[in-house]
């Protein structure tokens, strides 16, 4: 996974006008808008390479984005949806394909109308893009944990001791609170609490369900649920999931998240495509001395998987047809809550929308601009988290260099706002 991506450009750290900090999708993309601008741009991150959760999405394809008219793309981000728009209108899907493309990576859409790069690898784009910041002067150091404030200045401890820089404009990058291995530890929440930030606590976001199963759900273990739709609450979810020894996870069941936080009950039905008159009629067959679950396999047609999440959850199972039907329609599933915080592909919460004006600078912090997961909002995978982190980053990246760019008033402006 690691790249040659430990050694900054040469002086870059000693009088950058721009910090960025977090070297991920976000902190790359606003310190491209910053050396596009012309702007001396230093990129501090605390783990010893760039991009660490950038490569490790790769592993599964990079999914980049998901190609879908501007109004449904919007939707996947919830309450959020409303003053994100203008972000990623400006940096929406067809803009993130061309982005990738002019880095020399192209792109595909699949079936579902996800996008990914036709190597279906991550660290070919991260090396070209970390290549481009190189040509527009961007430099970067690794191993710098950013510690806050010391008076007016920013605090790293870096491999050579402590290091203040005191630079014109911050942007600040640095994740959620889930795969703290990969950088993204939610360490940053009490530097901008002290600093009188608004958050709302971090929650696990698109993540799996632990279930304790019986012992003939072991037989199951790594199998695939296809074909079916969830629903917890209000949100609904047609995707698979897997069946694992702590629960069940995977894509169908991460846009459920909010609700399942929220405690909403998990029902999944087993046969979406069939109407519930038609599910009672087929088991209103004469089934003679054929087993119950036997008979549930042959007249619907049910793999090993699904029958037996039936078995789980639904025994003693009724012995009308159309009760049963109904069952099959609108299993409950039963479960311990979410998994671990830590375990999560991303997080709730973060930074408050309150807390920032317009541009996404912080209101407690002139100057100072935040970008990506740490903040308030998420989305289901699928795209929809990249496209959210990218367009946030330029977002700030762009408004950061208009700061530095604008006569003296206008900067102590912190109303001001950036159209990019």
């Amino acid at each position: 996974m690691e790249l040659a991506t430990s050694v900054a450009e040469p002086g870059a750290e000693h009088n950058p006008r721009a910090v960025v900090i977090g070297g991920g999708p976000a902190g790359l993309m606003a310190a491209e808008m910053l050396g596009r601008a012309g702007v001396p741009t230093l990129v501090a991150e605390a783990k010893p390479s760039l991009g660490r959760k950038f490569l490790m999405a790769g592993k599964s394809g990079l999914n980049l984005t998901k190609a879908e008219p501007p109004e449904q793309f919007l939707t996947a981000y919830g309450a959020a949806s409303e003053w994100l728009a203008p972000m990623i209108g400006a940096f929406g899907p067809d803009r993130v394909r061309d982005w990738a493309q002019e880095l020399g990576q192209p792109v595909f859409t699949g079936s579902t109308g996800r996008v990914f790069p036709e190597t279906m690898k991550a660290s070919p784009l991260l090396r070209a893009w970390l290549a481009r910041l190189s040509r527009l002067g961007v430099g970067w150091s690794t191993r710098w944990r950013w510690l806050g404030w010391q008076d007016d200045a920013l605090l790293f401890d870096t491999p050579e001791g402590p290091r203040t820089l005191r630079p014109g404009v911050t942007v600040l990058a640095l994740g959620g609170a889930s795969w703290a291995r990969l950088g993204a530890d939610g360490a940053w929440a009490p530097l901008l609490e002290a600093r009188g930030v608004e958050l709302t606590p971090f929650a696990p976001s698109n993540v799996g369900l632990l279930v304790q199963w019986s012992a003939p759900m072991q037989a199951r273990f790594g199998q695939p649920l296809k074909g079916v739709r969830f629903c917890a609450g209000r949100l609904q979810s047609r995707g698979e999931a897997v069946i694992s020894s702590r629960g069940l996870e995977g894509g169908g069941l991460y846009p459920l998240t909010p609700a399942l936080r929220a405690g909403a009950p998990l029902t999944v039905d087993l046969l979406p495509d069939l109407p519930l008159e038609v599910v009672a009629a087929r088991l209103a067959r004469p089934r003679g001395k054929t087993s119950l679950s036997t008979h549930l396999r042959k007249a619907l047609k049910l793999d090993p998987a699904r029958l037996a999440l039936v078995m789980e959850f639904s025994r003693p199972l009724p012995s009308d047809p159309m009760a049963l039907a109904r069952r099959i329609k609108e299993l409950p599933l039963h479960h311990a809550g979410l998994r671990p915080l830590d375990e999560a592909i991303s997080t709730a919460g973060g930074v408050r929308h309150a807390a920032l004006d317009a541009d996404l600078m912080l209101r407690a912090l002139p100057g100072v601009y935040c970008a990506g997961e740490m903040l308030d909002w998420e989305a289901p995978t699928g795209g929809y988290l990249l496209t959210g982190c990218l367009a946030t980053g330029r977002w700030a990246g762009r408004a950061a260099a208009a700061r530095l760019s604008a006569p003296p008033a206008r900067a102590q402006d912190t109303k001001a706002s950036v159209r990019p």
